[in-house]
């Protein structure tokens, strides 16, 4: 019951501020993870003696920069059995936060562990300076995450779509932001994986989504159907594709 009052967002601030003590570590983390807990209830947590109730302070929305800046040199760890390895899961969160500093920002986009750097190249608080230095890093997930982030660069997507990694240009394939000369080239790709994000990004030329639409893979096809900026004429022609799932796509386009 008081893991759930802790939860509520219409818990009021008194009643969240005796909770940040309770003894029992899950009522003190729903707690941490409040938007309403209050300054000073933050900042008692985030000297919290369980790992897992500071990364949920490192997550709250309203902790200040002071407090974030505090938890970014955190080493607690958590083992993640999908990857075998360690997470630096305070750390982590920090740099996902939008009330982080750029000082603090910059000094985890250097840490040793690839996912705290890839946590601080999904901020779309990150200067395009850092940005840049982040699109060449050795780890493809933190590429990755350089192109997944909303404010990259266009000169930086354009970079990050010859990457070596396939995963890395399908990312920058589905980013809204990406340049048509890029998409051009991706829709060009050896792969169909890419083809295919390229075909579900709204902003594709018709041109191109007509010429992917004659494409081998039902799947690309598919994305083609699927695309608003699809003309009529190709969704009627895709209306009729040998493949039911490019059919149903188109013809559900079609109807509306």
């Amino acid at each position: 019951m008081r893991r759930k009052v802790a939860w509520d967002s219409g818990t009021p601030e008194e009643i969240l501020k005796v909770l940040a003590g309770d003894p029992v570590q899950w009522v003190r983390e729903a707690v941490a993870g409040n938007a309403k807990a209050s300054q000073d209830a933050l900042e008692r947590l985030a000297a919290d003696s369980s790992g897992f109730v500071r990364a949920a302070v490192a997550l709250n929305s309203r902790t200040p920069s002071k407090i974030l800046e505090m938890l970014a040199g955190d080493e607690m760890v958590d083992y993640d059995s999908t990857l075998q390895k360690n997470r630096y899961l305070v750390k982590e969160a920090v740099a996902r936060n939008r009330n982080v500093d750029q000082e603090t920002l910059e000094y985890l986009a250097r840490d040793l562990d690839e996912h705290v750097r890839a946590a601080a190249a999904s901020n779309p608080l990150m200067r395009a300076e850092l940005m840049s230095r982040l699109a060449k890093d050795v780890s493809w997930l933190v590429r990755n995450n350089i192109a997944q982030n909303p404010s990259t660069p266009e000169d930086l997507l354009v970079y990050l779509s010859s990457d070596r990694i396939m995963d890395v240009r399908a990312t920058v394939a589905s980013n809204p932001r990406t340049p048509q000369a890029a998409l051009v080239a991706l829709a060009s790709d050896k792969s169909w994986e890419i083809r295919e994000a390229v075909a579900r990004n709204i902003n594709l030329n018709e041109n191109i989504l007509e010429e992917l639409s004659c494409h081998w893979s039902w799947r690309v096809r598919e994305a083609v159907a699927s695309n608003p900026r699809t003309t009529a004429k190709t969704l009627m022609q895709l209306a009729q594709d040998p493949d039911q799932s490019v059919q149903k796509a188109a013809k559900c386009r079609i109807k509306t």
